[in-house]
C-alpha cells in the first residue's frame, strides 16, 4: 500500500479591499503564491476587464518562472445554461493559504517515492451583483509546475448547474512555438502526430489535445494538461479568435444533452488544469504533477497487480508464420504458439484479441462476452499458460462490457483472467469519464487489470487505481500496418508530449527494420508491418516509453529467426524506482536513465539525423558498474536489423558514449559489481 508522511500547513489572510465599487470597480490588492524553490510565482487579481467592452470585474491570473513572465494575465470563468455566467463584476472576499509536504509511494510508475510539496492559495470570488453568487478558485504551485481548478460550494442562488463553457484562458508572451495534436474533433481514439508550429497558426476553429507543449522561451517550457478528471468532460484547448497568443479550454459536448458540457450539483470541484513547468523539455518527463494532484490510493490489496510484458497476436493476424505452416488467427492453435513466446522470453502476459468472443462490433444485446467463439477454447488456453507460468488478458470491445460487465468479470476471475484491455470509446465526454472509472472500478473488485484502447489520455486516474496499468490514446506501432506516418520524429515527440500525461500503449518491439528508403506499409510489394529505425531505436522504446504493461508486438517467428536484442527484451523492466531525462530535444533525440531496484537502464533514441551523445554517468552511486551495451551496428544505416553488443567497467565519474545510426538507438544496463 502507498503511504503518506509530512506536514500540511493551513493559514488563513484576510485580503485588504479599499474603494470597494468605487466608480463601479472593485479594487484588491493582488494575491500570490510561489513554489517551495521561488521559482514560479503565480498572481491572481481582480481589476476591470483587459477588453473593457461590455465593462466589468473580471479575476485573472499570470506566471513567472526564474522573474521571467511565463503565462501573462489570463481571465478565468464559467457558463451556464439558464444563469448568468461566473466571470464578471467579482470581487475577492478572502485568500486562505496552506503548504503541504508530504510523500507517497506508487505501486508501480517512472518512480517509486514521490513527493508532494506544494505552496496553495485559495480565493474566494463573490459577484458584487444578483445574484451574489460565490465560488473559489484554487491555484497550487509546485517546484514542477501549477495547477489551478474551481470549486463551487453549496448555496441557494446555485445547487444544480450546467456548465455550457470552462473560459479558462492561457496568455502566452510572444508568439511561442508549440506542439499540438489535432484530433478531428471530441470524438476520436486520440491518436495523431503532434504538429510544430507557432501558437498563432492554432486555428480557433479547431481544438486541440492535451497536453500541448509550449516553448516559450530558450529555458522556458510547458505543457498545458489537466489532473484529477472525474465525473467531467474531458478537456482541449483551442485559440481566442481574435486574440494574440492566448489558449482557452473547451470541454467535449455531452451526446445526450446538446449543448450541455457538465451537468452536476454543489458542492463540487472541477478537474485541475496543469501547467507542467520546466528549464528543459526532459524536466516535464520527470514531473509528477498529475499524479500528485490526483486521488490517493482507494485499494485496500494492491499484492495482485502485477506489471509486466505481453506476446500479442493481433500486429501479424492473418499472415502466414512459416515455422509452424499456419496463418496467425484468432483461434486455439495460434494463441498456444504466442504462450510459447511468452514462456521462452519470461514475459508475464499473452493478450488474446479480438474475436476471440465472436463479431467484434456486433450488437450488445446479442454478443455474449461469457462464451468463446468456436475455434478458442478459453478454459484450455488457460490451462496451457498457467503449466508455462503465463496469464492470459482479453480484448473486448466496450459496448459489450457496458452490457455484461457484473456478469463477465465476476466470471473472469473465476477462471484465472488477468486482465481486460478494453476498445473502441473514442470518447471523453462526461458521460464517458463517468464510465471509465466504474470499469476501473469493477474490474479491481473482481481483480483485474484494465488497458483502456480507443482512449482518452491519461488524468491520473491510476493513482487510486493502479489496476489502471496503461492505455493507448497514441499513434503507435499498430499504424505501420497501413501508414509511414510513426517516423523517428513522431517517435521522438510524444515523450515530450502525449507520454506527459502518463502511460502510453505503443505496442514497441517490432523486429522488421527498416530505413527511410526501404520502408513500406501492408498492402505494398511486401507482406506484413515494417518498424522505421534500426533494432535498438525499436529496444530503446522499453527504457523511453513508460507503461507498466509493455504488449510487444511482433511474431514469435520474427523473433526468433533474429535474436538480435530479444535478450534485453528479457531481462528490461517495466516499473522503476527513480527516472532521470540526461538529455534531449523534442522530435530529435532523447536520453533516458532509469533505476530498478540496484541496477540502472539507459536509453537513447534519434531522429533519422544519425548522431553521437555524451552521457554523464554521474547518476550512478558510489562503487564500479559492469556495463552491457547493445549498440547500432556500424552498418545499421544499410541494415538497420543489426546490432552490436559490447561490455566495460564504468563508474560515477565515467561518460558513456552513444553513436546512433540513422533512426537509431542504444540501450545500456548497468549492474554494480
Amino acid at each position: 500500500m502507498a503511504a503518506t508522511t509530512g506536514k500540511i500547513r493551513r493559514i488563513i489572510l484576510p485580503v485588504i479591499l479599499s474603494g470597494f465599487l468605487m466608480m463601479g470597480q472593485a479594487w484588491a490588492k493582488p494575491v500570490s503564491v510561489s513554489s517551495p524553490d521561488g521559482r514560479i510565482i503565480v498572481t491572481v487579481s481582480v481589476k476591470a476587464k483587459l477588453v473593457p467592452n461590455p465593462p466589468g470585474e473580471r479575476v485573472y491570473y499570470s506566471v513567472q518562472y526564474d522573474g521571467q513572465p511565463l503565462l501573462l494575465e489570463s481571465p478565468l470563468g464559467l457558463e451556464f445554461r439558464d444563469q448568468p455566467p461566473l466571470a464578471e463584476n467579482l470581487r475577492i472576499a478572502k485568500s486562505e493559504t496552506s503548504t503541504a509536504n508530504t510523500t507517497w509511494n506508487r505501486v508501480w510508475g517512472k518512480s517509486k517515492t514521490v513527493t508532494n510539496h506544494y505552496n496553495q492559495v485559495d480565493v474566494t470570488l463573490k459577484e458584487a451583483r444578483s445574484p451574489g453568487r460565490t465560488f473559489h478558485v484554487i491555484f497550487r504551485a509546485y517546484n514542477d509546475g501549477v495547477a489551478l481548478r474551481y470549486f463551487l460550494p453549496a448555496q441557494d442562488n446555485l445547487s444544480g448547474f450546467r456548465i455550457t463553457a470552462e473560459r479558462t484562458r492561457f496568455r502566452f508572451p510572444g508568439n511561442p512555438t508549440v506542439w499540438a495534436a489535432d484530433y478531428g474533433g471530441y470524438a476520436s481514439h486520440q491518436e495523431s502526430e503532434f504538429e510544430q508550429m507557432h501558437l498563432n497558426a492554432l486555428s480557433p476553429e479547431e481544438v486541440y489535445g492535451v497536453p500541448l507543449l509550449v516553448q516559450v522561451g530558450e529555458s522556458r517550457w510547458v505543457a498545458v494538461a489537466e489532473a484529477n478528471l472525474i465525473d467531467w468532460a474531458g478537456m482541449y484547448l483551442t485559440r481566442v479568435s481574435g486574440v494574440q497568443n492566448t489558449l482557452v479550454t473547451a470541454l467535449s459536448p455531452r451526446p445526450d444533452k446538446p449543448g450541455v458540457l457538465v451537468d452536476s450539483r454543489t458542492p463540487r470541484y472541477s478537474p485541475w488544469r496543469t501547467l507542467m513547468i520546466g528549464q528543459h523539455p526532459g524536466d516535464l518527463i520527470q514531473s509528477n504533477l498529475i499524479q500528485n494532484l490526483s486521488e490517493p490510493l482507494a485499494l485496500n490489496d494492491t499484492d495482485w497487480i502485477h506489471p509486466g510484458k505481453s506476446a500479442w497476436d493481433r500486429w501479424w493476424s492473418g499472415s502466414y508464420a512459416p515455422e509452424v505452416n499456419f496463418d496467425v488467427g484468432m483461434n486455439t492453435e495460434t494463441m498456444k504458439y504466442y504462450i510459447d513466446l511468452a514462456a521462452e522470453m519470461g514475459w508475464r502476459y499473452q493478450l488474446v484479441d479480438w474475436w476471440w468472443y465472436g463479431e467484434p462490433f456486433g450488437d450488445p444485446q446479442k454478443v455474449d462476452i461469457t462464451t468463446p467463439a468456436p475455434g478458442v477454447n478459453i478454459k484450455e488456453l488457460i490451462r496451457y499458460a498457467d503449466q508455462r507460468n503465463v496469464k492470459l488478458l482479453l480484448w473486448l470491445q466496450w459496448k459489450h462490457v457496458d452490457a455484461q460487465m457484473e456478469q463477465a468479470f465476476p466470471l473472469y476471475e473465476k477462471w484465472g483472467i488477468a486482465g481486460v484491455k478494453i476498445d473502441f470509446m473514442a470518447r471523453d465526454d462526461q458521460q464517458m469519464v463517468r464510465w471509465y472509472r466504474k470499469v476501473v472500478q469493477t474490474a479491481a473488485k473482481y481483480h483485474l487489470l484494465v488497458d483502456f484502447h480507443g482512449a482518452y489520455k491519461p488524468t491520473g486516474m491510476s493513482r487510486a487505481y493502479p489496476n489502471l496499468l496503461t492505455r493507448e490514446g497514441v499513434m503507435g506501432n499498430e499504424y505501420n500496418k497501413w501508414s509511414d506516418q510513426v517516423t523517428p520524429d513522431h517517435c521522438l515527440t510524444i515523450p515530450f508530449t502525449r507520454m506527459l500525461a502518463g502511460p502510453m500503449d505503443f505496442t514497441p518491439g517490432g523486429f522488421r527494420q527498416k530505413t527511410r528508403e526501404t520502408f513500406r506499409a501492408v498492402g505494398s510489394d511486401a507482406p506484413g508491418p515494417f518498424v522505421m529505425g534500426t533494432r535498438c531505436f525499436q529496444l530503446a522504446m522499453m527504457v523511453i516509453y513508460e507503461s507498466p504493461l509493455q504488449v510487444l508486438c511482433d511474431s514469435p517467428y520474427n523473433y526468433r529467426s533474429s535474436p538480435a536484442g530479444t535478450d534485453f527484451l528479457k531481462i528490461v523492466p517495466v516499473t522503476w524506482d527513480e527516472t532521470r531525462v540526461i538529455n534531449g530535444q523534442v522530435g530529435d533525440y532523447i536520453t533516458v536513465a532509469r533505476r530498478s531496484g540496484k541496477d540502472w537502464y539507459l536509453g537513447c533514441m534519434t531522429d533519422w539525423t544519425g548522431r553521437t551523445l555524451n552521457i554523464p554517468l554521474d547518476f550512478l552511486g558510489a562503487g564500479r558498474y559492469e556495463a552491457e551495451i547493445w549498440s547500432d551496428a556500424y552498418e545499421a544505416d544499410e541494415y538497420p536489423d543489426r546490432l552490436m553488443k559490447s561490455g566495460q567497467t564504468v563508474t560515477a565519474g565515467d561518460t558513456l558514449r552513444a553513436v546512433l545510426q540513422s533512426g537509431g538507438g542504444q540501450v545500456v544496463r548497468l549492474t554494480p559489481q
